[in-house]
């Protein structure tokens, strides 16, 4: 029987979907509140039926009271007059008999009511009760319903970043970092090999000049020590 009902308040919420995609709890607790507020509503309506119930039920006993007492005033009326003998005491004693009777039909109309009007309130004292009941519920469920939707948008947002940072951690940054590092290797590569050749280039050029040199200043030499030689007259 529970199942009917879930079903039956799932479909309220979302017609045609699937139950598993209805189940959402933002949108079942705004059926729910809007099935307590039904519910409130139709309380209110019943307890001011009840009420108007109980209020005609105390007119009605009050009324049946007086006319009971009017009717025993009319009959001792009756009866005064006889005494005096402004009608038979034979007529009076047949309509202070009838005043009687209307007397206690109304006693116990008024009896009747009074039992009613008693049945009534407690009717409306359990109706408020329950009237009261609903009214928390639909504060505390709008509140929960607050904040179920802030935790919601929250989470979302949530999600999206930690989704989106995963995706980056996972793809982008990492096989950026992994060409970047490819990409310095073989720069480092290119470098050393330029100067590996550049190096032998230079030891090259380096040796020529050193053996140019190097027989520059042995000529320049021996030139200066046959000038020498030849200014001391050897």
């Amino acid at each position: 029987m529970n199942i009917f009902r879930r079903l039956f308040r799932i479909g309220s919420a979302e017609a045609n979907s699937l139950v598993d995609k209805l189940e959402d709890p933002i949108k079942m607790t705004e059926q729910g509140i809007r099935d307590l507020k039904s519910d409130l509503s139709k309380a209110l309506e019943a307890l001011a039926e009840v009420k108007a119930l109980a209020i005609r039920a105390r007119n009605d006993a009050d009324a049946d009271t007086e006319k009971a007492k009017d009717y025993e005033k009319k009959a001792i009326l009756l009866l005064k007059r006889a005494e005096k003998g402004e009608i038979s005491m034979e007529e009076a004693d047949r309509l202070a008999s009838e005043c009687l009777v209307q007397k206690e039909a109304h006693i116990a109309n008024a009896a009747t009511n009074r039992a009613n009007q008693q049945k009534f309130e407690a009717n409306v004292n359990k109706l408020d009760a329950n009237i009261k009941t609903l009214r928390s519920n639909v504060k505390k469920y709008e509140v929960e319903l607050k904040t179920l939707k802030a935790r919601a948008k929250v989470s979302k947002a949530t999600k999206n970043i930690n989704k989106q940072l995963a995706d980056i951690d996972s793809t982008s940054t990492v096989s950026m970092l992994e060409r970047m590092k490819e990409k310095v290797d073989q720069e480092e590569a290119l470098a050393e090999s330029y100067a590996d050749i550049a190096g032998e280039n230079t030891s090259i050029d380096q040796e020529i000049d050193k053996a140019l040199d190097s027989g520059s200043a042995e000529v320049k030499a021996a030139d200066s020590l046959a000038a020498l030689k030849a200014k001391m007259g050897m």
